[in-house]
């Protein structure tokens, strides 16, 4: 499958290029990545980087950068990640340092959601959120998904929540 490029109002979903890295790498180092398993050293990070790659030619999905429309600039990377480390398919969203509270991510999030139920017919996807991250918690929320408590989770501290595909599934 094609990696897509997904327009909002305000961004751009595009394919992740070697120039994101810099900053993709700053972020999975900083005290931020504790609520994704890290931080990470740069080695690390760029096999997190590449996962999001690889999972387009294996599963026709994986991780889309956000780029803000009006500067060209990315701010962040989402992705619907899959593989022997995620119990289902997860929808997760990260953006860099200053983008926060501004809407890109709910805008971002929903805009990839709607494109997975529609082009992979997937009756839902989770969310794995580090209990301590209010942002992300209150996010998913924002965009509708329920909590999950009986589902597996990726690790023990995750709290899941789950979006379901309205046309599919209630």
């Amino acid at each position: 499958m094609a990696i897509p490029t997904i327009e909002t109002e305000r961004l751009i979903l595009r394919e992740p290029r070697a120039g994101d890295f810099p900053a993709y790498a700053e972020l999975m180092a900083s005290e931020r990545a504790e609520f994704m398993g890290g931080p990470f050293d740069k080695k690390a990070a760029w096999g997190m980087f590449c996962h999001g790659l690889a999972l387009w030619q294996m599963y026709g999905h994986g991780s889309l950068m956000i780029e803000l429309k009006s500067t060209g600039q990315c701010i962040g990377e989402l992705g619907i990640n899959a593989g022997p480390f995620y119990p289902e398919k997860e929808l997760g969203w990260m953006l860099y340092d200053g983008h926060e509270g501004q809407g890109y991510a709910f805008e971002a999030a929903l805009a990839f959601r709607s494109w997975a139920f529609d082009a992979l017919k997937l009756p839902d996807l989770v969310s794995y959120i580090d209990d301590r991250n209010a942002g992300s918690i209150k996010l998913a929320e924002r965009m509708g998904a329920v909590r999950d408590d009986n589902c597996v989770r990726q690790h023990p501290e995750d709290v899941v929540y789950r979006h379901y595909n309205q046309g599919l599934t209630a």
